[in-house]
């Protein structure tokens, strides 16, 4: 998806560059690395209380995370642009204290405590290892019963990236959040802000002359808005990919005064 959006310079440059870092991501998850195994006990407690069997605030202190984020720098493979070996080789350089002290602030939204050159390569690691402990516990997840108003992953506890409508079968005109750290999915009712839950006059924007498949729900009680993503408009669509070529939109409700949550 991100090949086939990067059509026009610069953001062209920067989906391209992009989609190779997705692509080392799943040839990490298709043959990952040893890692040394959770808490089977945390994460049995977590799911009988209903809290993220993987929070995110408590792994990324440990070091787990940081062996699939090597296995993914050993991987990744990128031009001769300079900034980004140079970003890459700081990555890999720095010891495990200086890396858990960046993921910490990363996930805390505390972005300038992460050298910003840093954020989509250090991103990409914590990402990858969510989604490779998100696999391991699939079918426990599958059997738990619908979350309810969840505002942030019932998995890990992040914030979504974006939302999904779906078109198909069951699941048609339902709304799904795709969180931006493990991937998962979960639903919530369309027509409710997605993160103070109020209904009231919800907007719905997109680009003036740009395809209708990507809108910002845009919430006047706490001005914040959330993407969202429909597969009517692009059935092949994906959040990630959506999310990245849309920064225009992001601009405009920028100037209208709303802040992405």
């Amino acid at each position: 998806q991100l090949d086939t959006l990067a059509t026009d310079p610069p953001l062209g440059d920067y989906l391209r560059l992009l989609a190779g870092v997705c692509r080392a991501q799943q040839q990490v998850l298709d043959q990952p690395p040893a890692v040394p195994a959770l808490n089977a006990r945390r994460i049995q407690e977590s799911l009988a209380h209903g809290l993220p069997p993987l929070a995110a605030d408590t792994l990324v202190r440990e070091s787990a995370w940081q062996h699939l984020l090597d296995a993914w720098l050993d991987v990744f493979y990128t031009a001769d642009n300079p900034m980004v070996r140079a970003a890459l080789t700081r990555l890999h350089r720095a010891d495990e204290t200086q890396r858990r002290a960046w993921g910490v602030a990363l996930l805390a939204g505390q972005y300038e405590g992460v050298p910003a050159e840093l954020v989509p390569f250090l991103g990409a690691g914590l990402q990858l290892a969510w989604t490779h402990w998100l696999f391991g516990l699939r079918e426990r997840l599958e059997a738990l019963p619908e979350p309810g108003e969840l505002t942030h992953c019932p998995c890990c506890g992040a914030p979504p990236m974006a939302g999904v409508i779906r078109h198909r079968g069951k699941l048609n005109g339902l709304r799904y959040l795709v969180c931006s750290l493990c991937s998962a999915e979960w639903h919530f009712v369309r027509l409710k802000c997605s993160h103070c839950l109020s209904t009231r006059e919800l907007d719905y924007v997109h680009r003036d002359g740009t395809p209708g498949d990507v809108k910002a729900e845009a919430c006047p009680s706490c001005h914040g808005y959330l993407k969202l993503l429909y597969l009517e408009q692009r059935s092949d669509g994906e959040c990630l990919s959506a999310d990245l070529a849309s920064l225009e939109l992001d601009m405009l409700m920028n100037e209208q005064g709303f802040h992405r949550l």
